[in-house]
Parts: C-alpha cells; sequence; structure tokens
C-alpha cells in the first residue's frame, strides 16, 4: 500500500464514516476538492468502499400485501429495479431470496434446491450462517445434453458453503427417453432415497420458468422436436421441470411420466415453499403457480407483480 492508497482510505472513511462534505474533507486533508473526489473514486476502484440501499418497499408495501393476501402466501418480498436490464434483475432476485433464506434455514433442515439462472444467483448471494445439521436436497435431475448448462451442481454447492451442509444430488437429466429407463433408475436405491428426500424437505427452494423456443428447459437436449413444439402450444411455465397449463394441469402427460424428479402435488405438500422468479415473461407461469398453491413464500420484481395480478382480475386467487 502506497502513501495515495493510505491517503485514499483516509478520504473515504472522513467522506463515508465521518460523514463529511468533499470540501470539509480536502480541508481536512489539505488537499483540493477534485483531489478528493479522485481520491474517493481510487477507494471504490480498490474495492474498499462497498455501499448497501437498504429500500423499505423490498420488505413491506401495500402491493406486497396484496400479492399475499390474494394467493395466502406467508411472506411476499419485492425487488424494486430502477431499469429492466435482465442481470440486474436477477442480482436483485438473488439476493433478496438469499436475504429471506438466512431468516428460513435453521439447524436440522432438509432444504430441497431446483436449478436455473435465478437459483444460481441466490446460491451465490447466500451469507455464510451458522447451523447445524443442514441438508441440502437435489429437487430434479439436472444434466444437459447440449451446450446449454442447468449449473444445478454450482447452485447445490453454493448452498452447502452457506450452510455447511451436505449435499445430496441426483446426478441425472431432468427427463429420460423412456419411461421404462426411468423406473428402472428411480428403482437404484441411492437415486431412490434423494427422491424420498426430495418429498420430505422442510423448504422447497426453487423458481418457475416461462415456455418460449429461448427458454432453458425446452433447450437442454432432452426433448424432440415434436415435444418442444407441444410444449410451446400447451404450457405456460414449468416448475421442478414439471410443465403446467394455464389451469396448472400437466401440459404433455407423456413427458412429465419421463421426468425425474418432485412432481407439483408432492411440491404443494411441503411445509415451506420459497418461489423465487420475476421478469415479464413470467408473469404468466407465475401467476399459476401462485394460484395453484405452489408457494408459501415469495420473491418477486415490483412490475412483474403488478402483472400477476393484473392476470388474475378482482377478487381472483
Amino acid at each position: 500500500m502506497d502513501a495515495r492508497d493510505e491517503q485514499a482510505l483516509q478520504a473515504a472513511k472522513l467522506y463515508y464514516g465521518e460523514d463529511l462534505t468533499q470540501a470539509a474533507v480536502a480541508e481536512a486533508l489539505g488537499v483540493s476538492r477534485p483531489t478528493v473526489a479522485k481520491l474517493i473514486q481510487h477507494a471504490h476502484d480498490r474495492g474498499w468502499v462497498s455501499i448497501t440501499v437498504h429500500d423499505p418497499r423490498e420488505r413491506s408495501s401495500a402491493l406486497a400485501e396484496e400479492l399475499a393476501g390474494r394467493y395466502n402466501l406467508a411472506e411476499v418480498r419485492l425487488a424494486q429495479p430502477v431499469h429492466d436490464r435482465a442481470e440486474a434483475l436477477l442480482a436483485d432476485l438473488g439476493r433478496i431470496g438469499a436475504e429471506v433464506l438466512d431468516e428460513l434455514v435453521v439447524d436440522g433442515m432438509l432444504v430441497g434446491v431446483s436449478w436455473g439462472r435465478t437459483m444460481l444467483s441466490t446460491a451465490l448471494q447466500l451469507r455464510r450462517k451458522h447451523v447445524r445439521g443442514v441438508e441440502i436436497i437435489q429437487l430434479k435431475g439436472g444434466q444437459s445434453h447440449s451446450d446449454r448448462s442447468t449449473e444445478d451442481l454450482q447452485t447445490i454447492n453454493g448452498f452447502c458453503a452457506a450452510y455447511d451442509a451436505w449435499a445430496r444430488t441426483l446426478p441425472l437429466p431432468g427427463i429420460f427417453d423412456s419411461v421404462e429407463t426411468k423406473r428402472i433408475v428411480e428403482e437404484d436405491r441411492h437415486i431412490a432415497r434423494i427422491l424420498a428426500l426430495g418429498r420430505a424437505v422442510d423448504l422447497a427452494v426453487f423458481t418457475v420458468g416461462g415456455v418460449s423456443p429461448d427458454s432453458l428447459a425446452l433447450n437442454l437436449g432432452l426433448l424432440t422436436e415434436d415435444e418442444r413444439r407441444l410444449l410451446l402450444e400447451r404450457a405456460v411455465g414449468d416448475a421442478c421441470s414439471r410443465f403446467f397449463r394455464a389451469d396448472g394441469g400437466v401440459a404433455v402427460p407423456e413427458i412429465d411420466a419421463r421426468t425425474v424428479g418432485i412432481e407439483l402435488h408432492q411440491l404443494r405438500a411441503l411445509p415451506a415453499r420459497l418461489l423465487i422468479a420475476g421478469g415479464a415473461d413470467k408473469a404468466d407461469a407465475i401467476e399459476v403457480a401462485l394460484r395453484t398453491g405452489l408457494a408459501t413464500h415469495l420473491v418477486i420484481d415490483a412490475p412483474t407483480a403488478r402483472r400477476v395480478l393484473d392476470l388474475a382480475g378482482p377478487g381472483q386467487g
């Protein structure tokens, strides 16, 4: 650390820690105001300054209360994006999801985890918490047969690192080529045990996906072109790779029968279910998921929350 570094730290501490103006910092250090601005920027560039904005609307608002009441949710947290860039929204959803998990995860808990970009964002922003006996259970197969990755193992590892937990993974594709292959694999005692644990977790953490030609779940090399077409025609979304229609029913039973992991009715039966999802392209899928009781806790962005309520219509839910 050189003299400029030390002076930058002094400037940053006076400006942020003592709440002095740049003019007052300049006087204290015997430098000009432009120099103070450069010193503060230098401190930022070196990673010595972090700024956190605590938005009270994320925890409590009329919109959150309306969503919670409409869909009988225990808790709703709202991301408040300042622009519509997808990466920024993903980061906000993951950050708030991680904050909710910090409150929900306790000693001895079985935590079921799905995969997806939102889940990875959450996993990467989890804070370490000193809990004992936590196990992380993969709720669905995550192997890809294409150049698109589910990042399932990185997601599981993020949860395990945060909670010093054991991982129970499913080293399988989400959808098999045949029902018979799936049946044989699920009869393996190790796989059967993990699937049973998934049906018995204390807390499920999952997202939902919309259905479009670019959807991750449709581009893992697990479906034929005809099956992709059927899903695009019939499905509005998926949760844990279970594709559902607008009424919440199974979109294509032949595909669902080959899918590995927790089923939607089993997900609904779990005691706590944290849904982390947002973005206009997922509004229809989120509305169906909430209407059919898939979630008890929700992290969503405010614009999508308003769209979900518009889709529900007055007095529905």
